[in-house]
């Protein structure tokens, strides 16, 4: 019977792995029979490959797949690169590509702070070392321009033994500086054939460049990364460490503006959050805490003034309960400020654009809108933990976590496969390549259960749901206003019709 299903397994496989599966039913039967053919073979102690062709999948399929395998590529040194491929989860590498004298790693950390930082490299040093043998790791100090700028740091067990208790990162940081062509020069006059980078999005293109230069010039050289963001935006991995640190840190910060409120007579406590492209900081802090009234993010966009507005939410919350709880992410609301085109053309050293002061700027429209429309005396406090939340040491949760993607990352180097991040998908430990890695963030989805219950948590209105009911109420006016103007123009004789002035039109239509 075995045999037979064995043997089954065997031919189904092949045939249905390398066409463009659209059955449903096919694709449980495939999927079914590879995890039994892994099982009878036990190859489940080992990398598992599956090999199915990614192309002309729907997205709902993908889903599917991705319930049992994952299906993102993986490059080992020596190996033609295999697109659309491989991968699945990482339980156990059994054969080491690279002998423990030969290795010669190091280790960089890019772009801000994070919890966790110090553990992550802490981890690396330590499997290097005692699961492997490795004893020359070598720390680049200060970001990407350390590899050419700055002098490095030789890390050993007993030097990286404590760190983790610490905030911050031993190595130094530092946004932009990344040289391809210095970077690669010194990696190979070095000698250096493992290079760990931990960091953003930001950092994952620079390792991704990195690994590109190193294989067109045919360097033994391994380029791993390790994801890093305390806002939690890089996309295919379940979640960044150091996330759940920054929203136990961020909780305190709201229960403070909680004890604050309800201690004065219509008072608000407003809390600007970290988050430039993605709330999920703000939302699960709010989520935690229970004490918010109203949580703002750049997903989902709201108003200031008019009927279901912010203020109007306002005023009605402090008449209920004589104070409330804002919190606010840093990049909500910036198509409100009156200098968002001017600061739309400002970036830093790593190419994010500059934001301007969210939660000032909110402050100061709440306080001159009770102030000169209401004539309501408010007490406002604003609180800004932004740089607090990511410089603390990570917690328990996190510490775990920066181990496992540690160790996992290192188990792929010395296999020898490269270009790579460690990351946690769908429960289990993966290795993603860095293109998915970069090509898109990773943002709340509002129209998801989590927002909903973040709604019913706070009471607050969905203020974009209003607004698209306003903009649609415009468009009838706009209607309107047309039929009526045509059934005067039926009235006169005929003419022309002046473009100019339809023009003008539109012009005040959309400018309005």
């Amino acid at each position: 019977m075995f045999l037979k299903m064995f043997l089954i397994c065997l031919i189904i496989s092949p045939i249905f792995l390398h066409i463009r599966i659209r059955c449903k039913t096919i694709l449980h039967i495939l999927l079914l029979s590879n995890i039994l053919f892994m099982w009878m073979t036990r190859y489940h102690k080992r990398l598992l490959f599956i090999r199915i062709v990614q192309e002309g999948l729907t997205s709902e399929e993908l889903d599917l797949v991705k319930r049992y395998v994952f299906i993102y590529p993986m490059y080992q040194i020596g190996m033609v690169p295999a697109y659309n491929l491989h991968i699945l989860w990482v339980i156990d590498v059994s054969q080491v590509y690279f002998e423990s004298d030969e290795v010669y790693a190091c280790i960089v950390t890019c772009g801000g702070l994070c919890p966790g930082l110090n553990t992550v490299i802490r981890e690396i040093v330590y499997s290097l070392y005692y699961m492997y043998g490795v004893k020359r790791v070598l720390g680049i100090d200060g970001g990407y321009r350390g590899f050419y700028a700055k002098n490095t740091i030789a890390l050993t067990p007993k030097g990286v033994n404590d760190i983790h208790k610490r905030g911050g990162t031993v190595l130094g940081t530092s946004r932009g500086g990344h040289d391809t062509s210095k970077i690669v020069d010194s990696i190979q006059d070095r000698g250096i054939n493992q290079v760990y980078i931990i960091g953003g999005d930001g950092t994952q293109k620079g390792a991704s460049v990195i690994y590109e230069e190193v294989r067109r010039r045919g360097l033994k050289v391994v380029v791993a990364g390790i994801p890093k963001t305390i806002d939690n935006d890089i996309p295919v991995i379940d979640r960044s460490f150091g996330f759940d640190t920054a929203v136990e840190e961020a909780q305190r910060a709201i229960n403070a503006a909680h004890v604050e409120a309800e201690s004065s007579e219509n008072c608000i406590g407003l809390v600007k959050l970290m988050g430039r492209y993605s709330g999920f900081i703000a939302m699960y802090a709010t989520l935690a805490s229970r004490d918010v009234d109203c949580c703002l993010i750049p997903e989902s966009p709201f108003y200031l003034e008019g009927h279901g507005g912010l203020f109007e939410y306002i005023e009605t919350r402090l008449k209920e309960n004589g104070h409330m709880v804002i919190v606010i992410a840093e990049g909500a609301g910036q198509d409100l400020l009156a200098e968002s085109i001017r600061s739309a053309t400002q970036q830093d050293a790593s190419g994010n654009k500059l934001l301007q002061d969210v939660g000032l700027w909110l402050s100061q429209k709440i306080k001159d809108h009770f102030a000169k429309e209401k004539k309501m005396p408010i007490n406002l406090k604003y609180i800004d933990p932004t740089y607090m939340i990511r410089a603390v040491p990570s917690n328990a949760s996190d510490n775990v976590y920066c181990t496992l993607l540690a160790q996992s990352c290192v188990h792929g180097a010395m296999a020898g496969y490269t270009g790579y991040t460690s990351g946690l998908v769908n429960g289990r430990q993966t290795y993603i390549p860095f293109y998915r890695i970069i090509e898109k963030q990773h943002h709340v989805v509002i129209t998801d259960r989590m927002w909903a219950r973040l709604l019913s948590s706070t009471n607050q209105p969905s203020f974009m749901n209003h607004k698209d009911v306003i903009e649609d109420k415009k468009e009838e006016e706009l209607l309107t206003q047309i039929v009526n103007e045509d059934k005067k123009e039926e009235e006169l004789p005929t003419k022309i019709p002046d473009i100019s002035t339809e023009d003008n039109l539109v012009k005040k239509e959309i400018a309005a």
